[in-house]
């Protein structure tokens, strides 16, 4: 099974068109006397500033977050769960993977643990053997490790043996709550959801700085995604501890397989299709953050290229009268701060550089990593379940916005990539080291390095 209503072609085009467009915003404003020079950037950033206030800064006036747990008790019935792991070489989690879930409290339902051992050639394969004859609820399924479809190729061979209700689509290191389906399911059913994904909370923020970071930047993005969702905007996946109702993903074709980010291009399909998707801040799902500056560089770039493809894949779409008002001018404002921004603020100080005149889209930058910022301060300052969240002071909030500006670099970079190089899917995951410490390896096994020769570095889909 593979996903329909996504095409790979002309993605390159679509990135080059994307550059020239960003090119020339970046460099039209410098054909202007200053002060006219700052008025596109003073305009968007009116604009733009306005809709993360009432979308994200919301979040701190607030007076009744959502609650993590349904209002009364369940009526029931109580549906069928299936938990369902893509694992590729993961001796070192996998046995603690089964003993976290087997402790899942469902008392009313039925619960069931799929692992796809998709082509292990570590002892992956021995120890889930061992399990599975120990673990009724367990059930392994093989594939070669060149079956094809990445993450994405083994989540639909899986699909079409699953009977529950509900899959739950978790990452090998994923921390759960005991109580967490007894909680999760109820609001689920109650808000009539047909996915919905849990706050990412990081187990190893106290690691070094750079975690430290990540933990920030997971709160932020729950908190942006509550937003987004309060203000009639869209929400979206995060790939680990995300609940789908088996029906609906059915209905929008299964997992698509040209894509590397399989989460990302669930989420448009299903907004395409009218099946709406929920976030939930508590109980969280606990994962661990990169160690390494090159472990986030290449992680980065998977998720920058996914975020990418599925709007140029799906745009005919998300211009369409199947999204309201309320969504397209919030997908409009993402896009314009998550890929345009970035872009056109290189281009801008290139052409600063070469025309000696001064910058023009600093006012919308500053706007976007002060609210960035004071976004992180909501997000940190939240009472939470899980792994602590880091202390906000200034010192924190200053790490949290110099760490968002990564993404003045990689979406650049890999957007020109995009458009120049072709495109080959390969399995790249994160090697997890297991052990009590929660600590992962700093490196993704990749079979080219992009830090030892960039242009090389393949598109991936993560597990």
């Amino acid at each position: 099974m593979t996903a329909t209503g996504s095409s790979p072609r002309g993605r390159r085009g679509k990135a080059a068109l994307f550059v020239v467009l960003c090119g020339w915003a970046g460099v039209a404003p410098h054909w202007l006397e200053p002060p006219r020079s700052l008025l596109p950037a003073a305009s968007l950033t009116l604009l733009l500033g306005a809709y993360v206030v009432r979308t994200v800064l919301g979040q701190l006036w607030r007076r009744n977050p959502p609650q993590s747990s349904a209002d009364g008790p369940w009526p029931g019935p109580w549906p069928s769960v299936d938990v369902v792991v893509a694992a590729r070489d993961e001796q070192a989690v996998v046995g603690r993977l089964v003993e976290r879930i087997s402790r899942l409290r469902y008392r009313h339902g039925v619960l069931r643990l799929w692992v796809v051992d998709d082509g292990s050639e570590d002892r992956t394969p021995e120890l889930l053997k061992a399990l599975e004859a120990s673990t009724p609820m367990l059930r392994v399924l093989r594939r070669p490790r060149h079956a094809g479809g990445g993450k994405s190729g083994a989540l639909n061979a899986v699909l079409e043996q699953l009977e529950g209700r509900w899959m739950l689509v978790l990452d090998a290191d994923a921390g759960l709550q005991e109580d967490l389906l007894e909680r999760l399911i109820p609001q689920a059913e109650q808000g009539s959801w047909s996915a919905m994904q849990l706050r990412k909370a990081v187990v190893n923020a106290g690691c070094n700085l750079l975690t430290r970071a990540q933990a920030m930047e997971m709160a932020l993005d729950a908190v942006v995604q509550e937003g987004r969702l309060a203000g009639g905007g869209v929400a979206e996946l995060r790939g680990n501890g995300q609940l789908l109702r088996r029906e609906a993903i059915l209905r929008v074709g299964g997992f698509n397989e040209d894509t590397v980010t399989d989460d990302l291009d669930l989420s448009f399909r299903l907004l395409l299709a009218g099946e709406p998707v929920g976030v939930l801040w508590d109980p969280p799902v606990e994962e661990e953050a990169v160690l390494t500056i090159p472990a986030l560089w290449r992680q980065r770039q998977r998720w920058a290229e996914g975020g990418l493809q599925r709007f140029f894949d799906y745009w005919p779409g998300l211009i369409s009268e199947r999204l309201n008002p309320a969504q397209k001018l919030d997908l409009t404002s993402f896009f314009l701060l998550q890929y345009v921004l970035p872009m056109v603020s290189v281009v801008d100080l290139l052409a600063a550089l070469v025309s000696r005149t001064a910058p023009t889209v600093w006012p919308l930058s500053i706007v976007a990593l002060g609210l960035s910022g004071a976004a992180f301060v909501a997000g940190c300052r939240r009472p939470s379940e899980g792994p602590p969240l880091p202390a906000m002071n200034p010192l924190a909030a200053a790490l949290g916005i110099t760490y968002l500006m990564h993404w003045f670099v990689v979406i650049p970079w890999v957007t020109l990539r995009m458009a120049l190089l072709p495109k080959r899917l390969v399995w790249a995951k994160t090697q997890h080291l297991g052990g009590d410490s929660g600590i992962e390896a700093s490196a993704d096994d990749l079979p080219i390095d992009p830090l030892a020769d960039p242009l090389s570095d393949p598109s991936t889909q993560a597990s």
